[in-house]
């Protein structure tokens, strides 16, 4: 059969190794050129999966379904296979008449002739195999194509082999520069964990959205932070950012607040007054310690989520507001809706989005990042030159609890600026203590679980399956407890 000058050939698939970097590209480019120099009427292209326990996958193919493909592979007695197993090609001028495909059903189904087929050795490891074939009486390879296949072969691997390394450092390079542009679009949050970068990656993702959005967290972790950076994100940031703490107002004061009164509804009320509900109007809303809000305003609110109308008290008026709403807790939503505590359709309502903030001890690569930025802030406010941490400092840094997370860290170092004679921080200028397990007595059984939890996550490393062999339980019972308590990152 006539055919393409295969040196040419050879030469085009080393110029492809330089000027392709797409490896799907490439491969259609490898099937390209060997069926035109080969002059075959079909073939396709089967390479080991990249993932974990996945079998050998057709990453290209020409004038052949995927049906047919399958055909040709499958039995044990068929071209590929034999070639995959034996590593050695196969090239035969007759396969209706070649014994060796004489159990291969597809052979005589298909009403294939000539068939050519040569592995893709890497290593003498079997990384995948070529296939072409014709159905043209007129028409078949022989031992002079065979051998160009096999060079040809050799190439082709060299270039698929580059081309993967490539795309994984171009992939670890888009990774680097997706966490120095998340840390440029949100400069206010400080931190490099997986479990930050993953925030701010779901901040970006969610701030143009309306929905609505749950922060979960200890106190201290930066719920409002995010809140802050969700609102100064969107199309609402020329709005108005209104937080309200909701922990701390009796009902009727925070009812007030939120929706407004009308003059002489209540002994005090001496005039009309606007809630923060119509001062956020196109803005953010967000309400912090949620849980502690009672039934009446949960009722409310969700009259506010679901139609966007509030009434004052004391008015029949209606009024229309377009406010997104973020809530934060650092109690467990889902936990206090099990106790009748928490409306379950509001909590559905407000949680759309779930954001979990991590407890620092968790993070302990910020740390240094938070330390230090907080010791210029409050260097530079006190007017006072300090280098930095001393070495055991920062050791007595990233070895403590931090109950009270970023607060509890901030004022550490804050204190410590305002103590500081010299130009480094000390350890006693820090003044904190370790926990110790005395100090849980009289607590919550709930807390001295926790404790004993964490602290032995520290002992291991954060190893989880340590974890749970150190305190006797299932890794599934201590998954749910981390996930619980907002820690389902920590690793």
């Amino acid at each position: 059969m006539s055919q393409k000058n295969p040196y040419e050939a050879l030469l085009k698939i080393s110029e492809e190794m330089n000027n392709v970097r797409d490896s799907v590209v490439l491969l259609d480019r490898i099937m390209d050129l060997a069926m035109e120099t080969l002059q075959a009427e079909r073939g396709f292209i089967i390479l080991k999966s990249e993932q974990a326990g996945q079998d050998f996958e057709v990453v290209t193919a020409r004038n052949i379904s995927r049906e047919n493909i399958s055909g040709i592979r499958n039995l044990s007695s068929s071209v590929v296979n034999i070639v995959l197993q034996n590593g050695k090609p196969i090239l035969t001028i007759d396969a209706q008449s070649d014994d060796r495909f004489s159990g291969a059903q597809s052979i005589i189904l298909q009403k294939i002739r000539s068939v050519i087929c040569t592995p893709l050795p890497k290593d003498d490891i079997m990384i995948g195999a070529i296939y072409m074939d014709t159905q043209s009486t007129a028409r078949h390879f022989n031992e002079e194509n065979l051998n160009f296949l096999k060079a040809f072969a050799k190439q082709s691997v060299l270039a698929i082999e580059n081309t993967r390394l490539l795309e994984k450092l171009e992939s670890e390079n888009r990774q680097l520069k997706r966490q120095i542009t998340l840390n440029q679009q949100f400069p206010e949050m400080i931190g490099r964990s997986p479990q930050i970068l993953r925030i701010l990656e779901m901040v970006r993702d969610v701030a143009e959205s309306n929905a609505t959005v749950l922060i979960e967290g200890e106190s201290g972790t930066g719920k409002e932070l995010v809140a802050r950076a969700l609102h100064y994100h969107s199309s609402r940031r020329e709005k108005a950012f209104i937080p309200i703490f909701c922990g701390s107002l009796a009902e009727n004061l925070l009812e007030s607040e939120l929706f407004g009164h009308k003059k002489g509804s209540f002994t005090g009320a001496m005039e009309n007054k606007t809630g923060l509900f119509e001062e956020a109007d196109q803005g953010t809303l967000f309400l912090d310690e949620i849980a502690d809000i009672s039934k009446t305003i949960q009722t409310k609110l969700l009259r506010v989520i679901q139609e966007g109308e509030i009434k004052r008290v004391g008015e029949s008026h209606i009024r229309k507001v377009d406010v997104r709403i973020i809530s934060a807790t650092n109690k467990e939503l889902e936990e206090e809706v099990k106790a009748g505590n928490f409306r379950e359709d509001l909590y559905y309502r407000l949680n759309v989005i779930n954001i979990k903030m991590p407890p620092l001890r968790t993070r302990r690569d910020d740390i240094p990042l938070l330390a230090d930025y907080f010791l210029k802030k409050f260097a530079e406010k006190n007017k006072k030159y300090i280098s930095g941490f001393s070495k055991e400092a920062m050791d007595f840094l990233l070895e403590y609890h931090w109950p009270g997370n970023i607060r509890e860290l901030e004022n550490t170092v804050e204190r410590a600026v305002i103590l500081a004679r010299q130009n480094q921080i000390s350890p006693e200028l820090l003044q904190l203590k370790k926990a110790k397990p005395e100090l849980l007595i009289g607590q919550p059984l709930k807390e001295i679980e926790k404790f004993a939890v964490i602290q032995t996550l520290e002992q291991t490393n954060f190893n989880r399956t340590k974890t749970a062999e150190v305190l006797g339980v299932s890794r599934r019972w201590l998954q749910y407890k981390l996930k619980t308590w907002g820690m389902a990152d920590a690793d």
